[in-house]
């Protein structure tokens, strides 16, 4: 026997190879023998795909020397990245080719000096749990499937539900705030008249609600999804600041029974999204319970002032809302999408509402206690564990680290609005209250020009402008809109730690270096 002989059968995976071989199983000409993908080749792709995430993107977040963006128009992008699918897969390296210009074209919202949107920055013990998700692909509808989130989500809400000052309750964690809006709409709607659940719209009364003319857009789509209809939303009337004004609320609520409307539901906003606005609760409350309405508290936005003891009181009266929208995807950092739906009723109310006692999930002879298998409560299916990334924060932050993030971005805010104030060709809308600052930059040819027509025309052009300016250059991202009449203006919105007062510094300098020749 030659040497070659005797390796091969010394060789347990040649042996192996030999028996399979032997005892092949074909069905429909797929051989079923051992798995068809390779494991090693996977497990170093995903070692130096990690590697490619570390030092493209986690350990440039913080520099501000990086671009936040790098423009491309979307034809042009289109040719920069390979997007077509093809009959057979690709290598290792052309794929890591791709993620790394799928990271290169793609905005660093982790960057200090991206301030477009309510949330930004990056949390990396939210991040580490986002890892770990994605690695276990769970999806949170039975404890036999998911335990662990099953049991951190209960924890997180109980967490949450004390915030809010109520002493029991319930709560599910879902897609976004708009969708925590939905639910809120359609479980008012359901403790109004339960028989909709079985026997759907016909033969109700025409069902009516409220809320403010500054309220997320999410309402009107939430209506229009349930059927409720965007022309049966009473829009209420707002002060300068941005605040729903509780006698036109009540004057609505009259002359909607007056017409023979049923009123079921009062939606107002604990900041709102582009003033940050929050509505008068207890006044608002005080309307709802003489009239025997539902409140909801929209505040997927300003939720996370309830962690900071200085700045609670913006929500003041929110402990007498029945449900309330809180996303600690925002403010508090838990990355996207961490977005919660608390209620008052502890009845088991969301599940009577969103029950389809599905019996090959839900069986109710199970070997453990089914009160923990929630995913009844949820009109999905599949369900992410967005809880833990919440819980791993506020593990590793503790209450007052949470808190110290709250205060130290309206600390940043106030520091803002006061370098604007100091400033030529700066101009404030509003002082505000939360972390959305909107102000003009007026250029210097029109800082002498009278406030008319044609001024306010210009003015228009000028955010615009320079937001197109700022994106080419990658320098920064910032917001801006036209508002209630206002001609565009910019939003600047603080929420990450790793902003600085610099940052704050350069934001106002770079807008007047990008706009001063206008």
């Amino acid at each position: 026997m030659s040497s070659d002989t005797c390796d091969m059968e010394g060789d347990p995976e040649q042996q192996e190879m030999i028996h399979n071989k032997k005892n092949v199983i074909l069905v429909d000409g797929i051989i079923l023998n051992g798995p068809t993908t390779d494991p090693k080749a996977g497990e170093k792709f995903v070692e130096e795909a990690c590697r490619l995430i570390m030092e493209e993107v986690i350990l440039k977040a913080p520099d501000v020397k990086e671009k936040v963006c790098e423009w491309q128009p979307p034809e042009q992008l289109k040719k920069l990245l390979d997007l077509e699918m093809r009959d057979t897969g690709e290598p290792h390296q052309r794929l890591l080719k791709l993620c790394q210009d799928v990271i290169r074209y793609s905005v660093k919202t982790n960057h200090p000096r991206f301030f477009n949107q309510l949330y930004a920055g990056i949390d990396y013990y939210s991040l580490v749990a986002r890892f770990i998700t994605e690695a276990l692909n769970p999806s949170v509808y039975t404890y036999e499937v998911s335990p662990v989130f099953l049991l951190v989500e209960e924890a997180v809400l109980k967490k949450m539900i004390e915030f809010i000052g109520w002493k029991e309750g319930d709560g599910i964690f879902n897609p976004g705030g708009s969708v925590s809006n939905m639910y809120a709409m359609n479980l008012a709607r359901y403790k109004y008249c339960p028989e909709i659940k079985e026997r759907g719209l016909s033969g109700l009364p025409r069902l009516v609600l409220f809320t403010s003319a500054e309220s997320h857009y999410s309402m009107k789509k939430a209506a229009s999804f349930l059927g409720i209809g965007t022309q049966n939303i009473y829009f209420v009337e707002t002060d300068s600041r941005g605040k729903m004004i509780p006698e036109e609320l009540e004057k609505q609520v009259q002359q909607a029974r007056k017409e023979g409307a049923a009123p079921f539901l009062v939606s107002a906003t604990s900041g709102t999204t582009v003033l940050g606005a929050f509505d008068p609760l207890d006044e608002i409350a005080d309307i709802c319970t003489r009239y025997g309405l539902w409140l909801h508290v929209d505040a997927s936005w300003g939720g996370s002032a309830l962690m900071s003891r200085k700045h609670r009181k913006l929500l003041h009266g929110i402990h007498r809302a029945d449900s309330v929208a809180w996303n600690p995807h925002k403010m508090l950092m838990a990355g996207i999408q961490c977005c919660a739906l608390l209620v008052k009723d502890s009845s088991d109310l969301l599940k009577r509402c969103y029950s389809a006692k599905a019996s090959y999930l839900f069986q109710q002879d199970k070997f453990y206690d089914v009160s923990y298998d929630t995913g009844d409560k949820s009109i999905q299916c599949s369900r992410r564990p967005d809880a833990f990334k919440f819980w791993m924060t506020w593990k590793a932050l503790g209450t007052l680290g949470l808190e110290e993030r709250v205060n130290r971005a309206l600390a940043l805010a106030r520091y803002l609005v006061e370098e604007i104030k100091k400033r030529e060709g700066f101009r404030l809308l509003l002082e505000p209250e939360f972390a959305n600052i909107c102000f003009w930059y007026i250029p210097p040819s029109l800082r002498t020009m009278e406030e008319g027509p044609e001024f306010w025309a210009k003015l228009n052009l000028v955010a615009p402008a320079i937001k197109e300016r700022m994106m080419k250059k990658g320098s920064m991202m910032l917001g801006y809109q036209p508002h209630q009449g206002k001609v565009n203006f910019f939003r600047q919105v603080v929420i990450s730690p790793q902003v600085s007062r610099e940052d704050m510094d350069f934001l106002l300098d770079e807008i007047d270096l990008l706009g001063r020749d206008m």
